[in-house]
């Protein structure tokens, strides 16, 4: 994928993927389909009528871009785009990588060598100090610390590292950050380290948001440590979307009685490394290479337009379970490029919808 030549093209980005329907996969499919995201916006409309949309696609007005970028300018905040030399490199790896970035502070720091660490909004005294010590002792080492600003262990990961470099993923748009109780520390890591989010200017988090963030606290980091997590912690969604990009996942071990280990227990069952100091994770990092794993290459085939009868079929075979597109491709026996354009479509219509970790569900009726 081609570099933004210059701000018309950034400008059409941002209108692209603020456009109704339009996630990461369906951004970079459309601009290999299309060549810009001008002509992709022309073809929003005729898109979303092929994949039986009731009603006319929303495609984002210049109108609100233009109050997003004024909006980002009084914070001092800036837009980072893919395929440019600020963009972190580690998002290249992950499935569907954002297109664009919102960022306050300094971008740099997101394109540092990264652990993150996670875990228990209700982390015990314990915890914290293992969050805080080993943060401490990362930052010592050259690495930045990369969470999601929530209480508990991703607090005191981001406090511990202010000094050396902490980078915050926030689930709505960076001048919305939360819990309001972290805010001051918002505003700290914004003028010392980044905070960084994929979502417009003034969104509000919502639970599903919350998963998309921790799919960027995985993605821009080259392990995970989980210090605590109950069996349903969010911090389980980070370490699969870790492990899915190649990183390495570590988990602190604790109590079988306590249920904040109940999720470090489950990761170590599964595979995770066993971390009970610093120096196990920064030992294990430093011996291993850079990840390598395929993103989106301009010699990716382009999406063939889908031939009469596809939508139909791919359409028939989504339910609300999530499924892979080689699934799709399985069952329609479809080439895999009529199902990705079929799947375009579809989203844009408003009949299929894209799961962080790129798997694809039937949208569920509303």
């Amino acid at each position: 994928m081609k570099g933004l030549a210059n701000e018309a093209e950034r400008f059409d980005w941002l209108r692209l993927i603020r456009s109704e329907n339009v996630g990461p996969e369906t951004f970079h499919t459309l601009i290999r389909r299309f060549g810009t995201a001008r002509a992709a916006l022309d073809a929003l409309p005729d898109l979303a009528a092929a994949g039986g949309g009731r009603r006319p696609i929303a495609v984002a007005e210049p109108g609100r871009v233009e109050r997003e970028l004024a909006a980002a300018e009084r914070i001092g905040a800036h837009f980072v785009y893919y395929g440019t030399a600020a963009y972190p490199a580690l998002l290249y790896e992950i499935g569907g990588p954002p297109p664009v970035l919102a960022v306050r502070g300094d971008t740099s720091i997101a394109s540092r060598p990264a652990i993150a660490v996670v875990g228990s909004r209700q982390a015990s005294a314990a915890g914290r100090t293992i969050a805080r010590t080993w943060s401490e002792a990362f930052g010592a080492d050259g690495w930045a610390v990369v969470s999601g600003l929530a209480l508990g262990i991703d607090a005191e990961a981001h406090r511990a590292a202010l000094a050396t470099g902490t980078v915050a993923v926030v689930a709505g748009g960076v001048d919305r950050p939360s819990p309001e109780a972290n805010v001051d520390l918002c505003d700290r890591i914004a003028e010392e380290g980044a905070v960084v989010s994929e979502m417009p200017l003034g969104t509000e988090p919502f639970s599903r948001l919350f998963v998309r963030r921790n799919r960027l606290i995985a993605g821009l980091s080259r392990g995970v440590v989980v210090v605590e997590a109950a069996a349903r912690s969010g911090a389980l969604y980070t370490a699969d979307f870790a492990a899915t990009a190649g990183r390495e996942v570590f988990a602190v071990p604790g109590s079988p009685l306590d249920p904040r280990a109940a999720g470090c227990l489950k990761l170590l069952k599964e595979g995770a490394t066993l971390a009970t100091e610093a120096r196990d994770v920064l030992v294990q990092l430093s011996a291993m290479d850079a990840p390598m794993l395929p993103g989106f290459s301009e010699d990716e085939p382009l999406p063939e337009d889908a031939p009469a009868g596809a939508v139909g079929e791919v359409h028939a075979a989504l339910s609300l379970t999530p499924v892979s597109v080689d699934t799709l491709v399985r069952l329609t026996r479809l080439p895999t490029a009529t199902v990705i354009a079929t799947l375009v479509e579809l989203e844009l219509a408003g009949h299929a919808e894209r799961e962080p970790n790129g798997m694809v569900r039937a949208a569920v009726p509303g």
